[in-house]
């Protein structure tokens, strides 16, 4: 097997065993023929080549004239998207699992304690991830490094993967017109893709912001490790509860310091930002190109809120998957009133620079950001 990114055996986390634990429980696709197979590929892609005008010619991000980074769009299965995010997860948490490694390296049997632990991480890890990978149709991904099977842009820039058999099966479970679905589909990515590609400053911002997060964490090793253990038993039939009954805490509830809790608002306020903007996008964009959008919106919200099960449920919110529903919801809703009162280029000024950027309680309050951003700069 391929290592991951290097010496994918070392460390507090195991990736290479991370990878092959994910891909072996990760659950089959859809049952499809080598040629429906083939048919799918190429649609997507074509797909994705037409989104990629659509939300620019709506958005209108992208100054005409304008060439912006190419990142490449990489129709995977779900092992391809699971190696993808091992890749990226290296790279976002290697200052903090090098941070863990210190300090175990500094007690009684430390050394053999992380060999040992690394391999329990990667497997708790690799369990995480073939639950996530059959539920994930796309993503743009922004930080992991370019590999031979899954190249990226240049300069560390990202990449838009789809995955093919997630977007079949949902398509198939909701009982909507394939081809829409597709095209739906690639719009809300393709919008990920613009706002990376278009906005320069934004991937070092968030990378900043991350790294800021992750340097401010003080989390002894197996408070994390037991997390993990939560989620994998509950993916195992256990109930991830605490001792009071009550639900576990979520991954990123891990949060101790006043710094970490004003960064993660920060993040919050930008992730909601980013996915509003692309639900906003897919549904301004969706009655010209996409026929049966208001059926595909209805079904595939119903689905986004009930979730497939107890679960599932369990799940999302150890996860943190909840709050990430609640992004897209409050998100669209701020650009949404932003378009309303100001137009989409006033409500572009949101991409001008890290001080443009909504906070937390503008997200919720987008008049708040009108007032701030357009009174002072028409002053």
């Amino acid at each position: 097997m391929t290592s991951i990114g290097g010496a994918g055996t070392s460390g507090m986390v195991d990736w290479n065993l991370a990878v092959a634990t994910a891909t072996r429980l990760v659950r089959p696709g859809p049952e499809v023929s080598r040629d429906e197979a083939r048919e799918v590929v190429a649609e997507l892609r074509r797909h994705a080549q037409a989104a990629e005008a659509h939300v620019r010619g709506y958005t209108r991000m992208i100054p005409e004239g304008h060439t912006p980074e190419d990142t490449p769009v990489l129709v995977v299965d779900r092992a391809g998207w699971i190696k993808a995010n091992v890749a990226g997860f290296r790279e976002l948490l290697s200052p903090l699992l090098g941070k863990m490694k210190e300090r175990r390296a500094t007690t009684p049997g430390g050394t053999v304690l992380s060999a040992v632990g690394g391999k329990v991480t990667g497997v708790e890890l690799g369990m995480l991830l073939s639950f996530l990978a059959s539920r994930i149709l796309g993503q743009y991904e922004t930080f992991a490094p370019a590999t031979r099977e899954l190249p990226a842009g240049t300069d560390g820039g990202g990449r838009l993967l789809l995955v093919a058999p997630n977007i079949v099966h949902v398509e198939r479970e909701l009982d909507v017109d394939p081809h829409d679905f597709r095209l739906w589909v690639c719009l809300h990515e393709e919008t990920h893709r613009t706002q990376f590609t278009g906005v320069p400053w934004l991937r070092d911002h968030l990378q900043g912001e991350i790294q800021s997060f992750l340097a401010a964490t003080d989390v002894d090793p197996s408070t994390v490790v037991e997390r993990l253990r939560e989620a994998a038993q509950a993916l195992a039939g256990g109930r991830p509860e605490g001792e009071q009954g009550e639900p576990a805490p979520s991954l990123v509830e891990l949060v101790q310091t006043p710094e970490q809790r004003e960064i993660l608002g920060r993040l919050t306020a930008v992730m909601s930002l980013l996915e509003g903007h692309a639900d906003y996008v897919m549904d301004g964009v969706g009655p010209d190109v996409v026929p049966s959008v208001a059926e595909i919106r209805e079904k595939f919200q119903q689905r986004r809120a009930r979730g497939a099960s107890r679960l599932d449920l369990a799940l999302r919110k150890l996860l943190g998957l909840d709050a990430k529903l609640r992004q897209y919801r409050d998100g669209e809703r701020f650009v949404r009133a932003v378009v309303d009162q100001v137009g989409m280029d006033g409500f572009n000024r949101v991409w001008t620079s890290p001080n443009t950027l909504p906070t937390k309680t503008e997200i919720a309050h987008p008049a708040d950001w009108v007032a701030r951003v357009h009174r002072k700069a028409d002053s």
